[in-house]
C-alpha cells in the first residue's frame, strides 16, 4: 500500500471497521462471525501498523471467559424454554378461544383478544415468533372468516406479537440490561408501564378502526358465540386464572425483590411444566422439540455476544469509543439532539438488523456517551426497546411479518401484510415520542430513581460520570504505560 493509503487507513481505522462490519451484514454475512472477522482481521492490520500492541489477543480468553460466566443470560433459556413449553401445550389457542368469546359480541371483539392474547403471552413466554406464529395460526383464518378487514387482522397480530419484545419477561431487555450493565429486574420494572400502555394505543386503534369502518371489524353472529354462563365462567377460570398465576409467579416475585431474573426463569419454566402436565399435554416429542429451539436460539444468543467482544476488543484498541462519542457529542441540541439522532439511526437500521444485532452491535456504543450527557441507562434502555421493536414490524424486512406471512392463508397477499403493518408502526413511534416528553413512563415505576430522567448529575471539577470497568480499556491503558 501506499503511503497515503496507509495514512488514511491510520487515520480512520474505527469508522472503516464499523462501515465494513455494516457491509458484511447487509450481504447476508452470519452476524457472528462477521463481528468475530472483523475484529481479528482490523486488530491483525492494526498490529501489523504498529497501533495496537502484539500482546492485544492476550485479553481475548478474559473476555470469552466473562460471557460464558455472566449469570444474568442463564435468563435466556429460561424463559425460552417457558415460552415454547406454553406455545406448544395449547396455551394460546385456549386463551384465545376463551377471550373471543368474552369479546365476540362487540364490533372488533377478535381484535380486541388478539390484542389482550398477545400481551398475556408477553408476559408469560417473551418469544415473538411462538406468538406472531400461535396467533397466526389460530386467529387470522377465524377473522377473516367473519369478514374482519385483511390488513386490520394481519396488522393487528403482527403488533400483539411484538409485545413480547417490550413487556417483561422479554428477551431483549435480559440483553439490554446486560449490554448496559444494570439490573434485569429494573430494566423490567421500567419497560412494564410503557408496554401496558403500548397495548392500551393498540386497542384503542382497533376502536377507532370499529367505529369508522364498522364492516372491518363486525361482532361474531350468535351462533358463532358457543360458550354462555356457566360454561363461559368456568373456561375463564381454567384457562386464565393459570396463566395469571404463573405471570404472579415469575414476574410478581421479580418485582418483589424475592427472586433474581434468572431464579424467577427457572420457576417459570417449572410451572411451565407443571401446567402442560396438568392439561395431559406433556410429551416427549413436545420436550424434545421445546429443548432443542431453546438450545439453539442460547447458542444464537452467546456466539454473536462473543463475536461483539471480538469486535470490541479491537474496536476499543483503536480508540473506537472515542470516536463514537466525539461524533454523538458534537450533535447539536445536548441531550435531546442526541436522543433524536440515535432513535433516527436505530429506526433506520431497524429495517436491516434485528434486536439481538443491535443490541450488541449498537447499544454498548452509545451507553457511554449517553451516560455522560446524564441519561439514565435504565430509561435510555427502555426507550431504545420500544424502538428496537419496530425491527419487527418494518415492512418488507420485518421478522413478525415473515413469521405471519409464513403461517397465513394464502388469500392473504403480503401486501396486506405491509400495510396492515404500517399503523402499528406508527403508533410505536409515538409511544418514543412519549417515553422521551414524559419520562415518568419508565422511572415513576421504579424506587428511589430520579424522576426526571435527564437530569445531569453535579460532579466534581474534571471528574466523569462512573462508568463500569471495562477489560479491553484497562489492558490497553496497561500496555500504554498508564
Amino acid at each position: 500500500m501506499s503511503a497515503t493509503v496507509i495514512q488514511f487507513v491510520i487515520e480512520n481505522m474505527a469508522p472503516l471497521m464499523f462501515v465494513s462490519l455494516i457491509m458484511f451484514m447487509l450481504i447476508g454475512y452470519p452476524v457472528a462471525f462477521a463481528l468475530a472477522a472483523n475484529g481479528i482481521v482490523f486488530g491483525l492490520l492494526g498490529i501489523e501498523l504498529g497501533l495496537l500492541p502484539p500482546q492485544l489477543f492476550q485479553a481475548l480468553p478474559d473476555r470469552v471467559y466473562g460471557v460464558m460466566s455472566n449469570e444474568t443470560l442463564l435468563a435466556v433459556p429460561f424463559f425460552t424454554f417457558m415460552g415454547l413449553v406454553l406455545e406448544r401445550s395449547g396455551m394460546a389457542e385456549d386463551l384465545l378461544d376463551t377471550i373471543g368469546q368474552l369479546f365476540g359480541p362487540i364490533r372488533g371483539g377478535l381484535a380486541y383478544a388478539v390484542v389482550l392474547v398477545g400481551a398475556m403471552l408477553a408476559a408469560t413466554t417473551g418469544v415473538v415468533a411462538a406468538s406472531v406464529i400461535s396467533m397466526g395460526l389460530i386467529s387470522l383464518p377465524i377473522m377473516l372468516r367473519y369478514g374482519y378487514d385483511k390488513r386490520l387482522a394481519s396488522g393487528v397480530i403482527a403488533a400483539a406479537g411484538t409485545l413480547a419484545q417490550i413487556i417483561p419477561p422479554s428477551l431483549v431487555l435480559i440483553i439490554m440490561a446486560d449490554q448496559l450493565g444494570k439490573s434485569v429486574g429494573d430494566m423490567y420494572k421500567g419497560a412494564l408501564i410503557p408496554g401496558l400502555v403500548l397495548t392500551g394505543f393498540y386497542a384503542l386503534y382497533v376502536l377507532g378502526i370499529s367505529v369508522v369502518r364498522p364492516t372491518h371489524a363486525p361482532a361474531l353472529p350468535p351462533q358463532a358465540r358457543a360458550l354462555r354462563g356457566s360454561k363461559l365462567l368456568l373456561r375463564v377460570l381454567t384457562a386464565l386464572l393459570p396463566p395469571l398465576l404463573l405471570i404472579f409467579l415469575v414476574l410478581g416475585t421479580i418485582f418483589l425483590g424475592i427472586a433474581t431474573p434468572t431464579e424467577g426463569g427457572a420457576m417459570g419454566a417449572t410451572g411451565a411444566l407443571l401446567l402442560a402436565l396438568a392439561r395431559r399435554r406433556m410429551t416427549m416429542s413436545l420436550l424434545s422439540q421445546a429443548l432443542q429451539s431453546t438450545a439453539r436460539l442460547t447458542t444464537f444468543v452467546v456466539f454473536i455476544l462473543v463475536g461483539a467482544r471480538v469486535f470490541s476488543l479491537a474496536f476499543y484498541g483503536v480508540n473506537g469509543h472515542l470516536w463514537v462519542e466525539h461524533l454523538l457529542q458534537a450533535l447539536p441540541g445536548g441531550q435531546i439532539g442526541f436522543l433524536i439522532a440515535v432513535n433516527l439511526l436505530i429506526f433506520v437500521l431497524a429495517f436491516f438488523l434485528d434486536f439481538f444485532e443491535l443490541s450488541f452491535i449498537i447499544v454498548p456504543l452509545l451507553a457511554p456517551v449517553a451516560q455522560k450527557l446524564g441519561i439514565d441507562l435504565i430509561w435510555f434502555g427502555v426507550l431504545l426497546a420500544v424502538n428496537m421493536q419496530t425491527s419487527f414490524m418494518h415492512p418488507p424486512f420485518g421478522f413478525a411479518l415473515f413469521y405471519l406471512r409464513s403461517v397465513a392463508p394464502k388469500s392473504v397477499k403480503s401486501s396486506d401484510i405491509y400495510w396492515g403493518a404500517v399503523p402499528f408502526v406508527l403508533i410505536q413511534i409515538v409511544m418514543v415520542a412519549l417515553i422521551i416528553a414524559f419520562p415518568k413512563l419508565v422511572t415513576g415505576n421504579l424506587e428511589g430513581m430520579k424522576a426526571n430522567a435527564y437530569q445531569i448529575e453535579s460532579f466534581a471539577p474534571g471528574e466523569a460520570p462512573s462508568e463500569d470497568d471495562d477489560p479491553t480499556r484497562a489492558f490497553m491503558e496497561r500496555m500504554a504505560g498508564h
